[in-house]
């Protein structure tokens, strides 16, 4: 008995071993496809992709061209190697990271350079003895200065690569200075090859398809605002939407939102970068790429209430249909006037314009909160159940959080459009039907305009009470 279930176990082993072999050229192929579908998605969704890989190629090329030939390998020797290390670490996706890490090596290659030939020469003066503690006392005290001074802030955003830099290269030329009597030939050379493998990387990745990380966050600001606007402009009617009717929007495209809420390092990472870009397109130089980290903070800050309203669209708790029947109206109107007026201001943004044409929506949006407030004043709770109507109570409370939101970063753009003197535009001009209220609202200062409910009207209205409504 044990010995045939034994042969059966060899069998059973044997034949799947038989089968996977020969699955493995299916299977083999299978990953093939696969992999290369997945190659051509990830050039596909930013052929920048395979531009920079291209440049990066090119720019080693250009730099080994120095172990290549044999003048300029007698020139440099071994040293030409950094050239090719300096283009692998310093060459980066966009202009603006690509100039800062090349200046912050260059730089601070130089500097660390004449600092550790002046450390070296002046050590020699208090003769054998004290040449090493004296190197040593330096080493320890520049090294322990500029990693202190790395924890700033603002040096750190900045000029943290080349700090690092800055440590490596004194050590380097320093203390192998004290066993190699060439000392200043090997900093010239290492100091040289350095630049010009920065240089070559800055060149390259300028001068071929450059990408600029001042137009990825312009045109990330916008979008952020944009998705925003989108939920906004539909949230009212999916809202409000009752159960069997059909749905006039795909529900994935209003969650486009949520990537604004995790934006805020990508923002910050793409400021560090544009500010080392020179003045390029539409974008001069200075620019004021820091004033993008306002309205982003403010574009978040809006995005957090769209996160509060979109957890109600599910809500399990049901508003009653009276409530529903009075305030459905105005809700719908400000979510949708809100929604355009984002979407305008992100198009003014894009298209580099003041974002007047905002100020109409913004105008019908407020005039909804108004209407809406009335309506919250009035006795709405009178015999319902308190949890019935807390939806719709907090929904058009987050709503009216989101004007003011609006308005503040209608009011940082405005500030963006002054600061980079963006030019003015001729807008399109309105309806007819609604020409007279666009001019009004042309005419309206949007930033001194903010809805609030602390203080209750004059007086409440006398029509439109559920109390009046459900009496009669």
């Amino acid at each position: 008995m044990e010995r045939s279930s034994g042969m059966q176990n060899n069998g059973g082993c044997f034949s799947r071993g038989c089968g996977w072999i020969k699955s493995l050229p299916e299977r083999s192929k299978a990953k093939i496809v696969e992999c290369a579908r997945k190659i051509k998605k990830l050039g596909q969704d930013d052929p920048r992709r395979v531009n920079h890989s291209v440049k990066v190629g090119l720019a080693i090329t250009l730099v080994s061209l120095f172990y290549y030939f044999e003048p300029l390998y007698d020139g440099f020797g071994d040293s030409a190697m950094w050239a090719v290390m300096t283009v692998v670490v310093v060459f980066e996706f966009s202009v603006g990271a690509t100039l800062g890490r090349g200046l912050n090596r260059g730089l601070a290659t130089f500097l660390a350079g004449a600092l550790g030939f002046g450390a070296h020469r002046l050590a020699t003066l208090s003769g054998e003895k004290g040449e090493p503690m004296l190197l040593g006392l330096f080493v320890f005290l520049l090294a322990t200065t500029v990693t202190f001074v790395r924890f700033f802030p603002r040096m750190k955003a900045r000029y943290d690569y080349g700090l690092l830099i800055f440590i490596l290269t004194f050590c380097l030329i320093s203390v192998s200075g004290y066993r190699d009597d060439e000392m200043l030939d090997m900093a010239h050379k290492r100091v040289s090859t350095i630049l010009i493998g920065s240089l070559t990387a800055v060149f390259v990745c300028i001068c071929i398809c450059p990408v600029w990380a001042g137009d990825d966050l312009h045109n990330l600001a916008a979008t952020n605002i944009e998705k925003l606007g989108i939920f906004l402009e539909h949230f009212g009617v999916e809202f409000f939407r009752k159960p069997g009717e059909g749905e006039s929007i795909n529900k994935a495209s209003l969650q486009g939102y949520k990537s604004v809420l995790n934006s805020k390092n990508m923002e910050e990472s793409l400021v560090n970068f544009a500010r080392w870009e020179p003045g390029h397109g539409q974008f001069k130089f200075r620019h004021p790429w820091k004033h993008y980290l306002k309205f982003g903070s403010l574009t978040r800050q809006c995005a957090y209430r769209v996160e509060a309203l979109n957890g109600y669209l599910n809500s399990d708790i049901k508003t009653p249909p009276e409530i529903q029947g009075m305030i459905q109206d105005s809700c719908t109107k400000m979510s949708s006037e809100l929604g355009k007026a984002l979407k305008e201001l992100a198009l003014a943004i894009k298209r580099m314009t003041p974002p007047s044409s905002a100020s109409s929506h913004l105008v019908k949006s407020k005039n909804a909160a108004k209407n809406l407030k009335f309506l919250l004043y009035s006795d709405l709770c009178s015999g319902i159940n308190l949890l019935e109507v807390v939806p719709a109570v907090t929904v058009t409370s987050l709503l009216f959080e989101v004007i003011s939101c609006t308005e503040k970063i209608a009011e940082a753009i405005h500030e963006l459009a002054s600061l980079a003197q963006f030019e003015n535009v001729e807008q399109e001009k309105p309806k007819l039907p609604e020409q007279g209220e666009m001019q009004q609202g042309a005419n309206m200062d949007v930033h001194h305009h903010v809805v609030t409910i602390d203080q209750p009207p004059p007086g409440k209205p006398h029509n439109g009470s559920l109390s009046s409504s459900t009496t009669s």
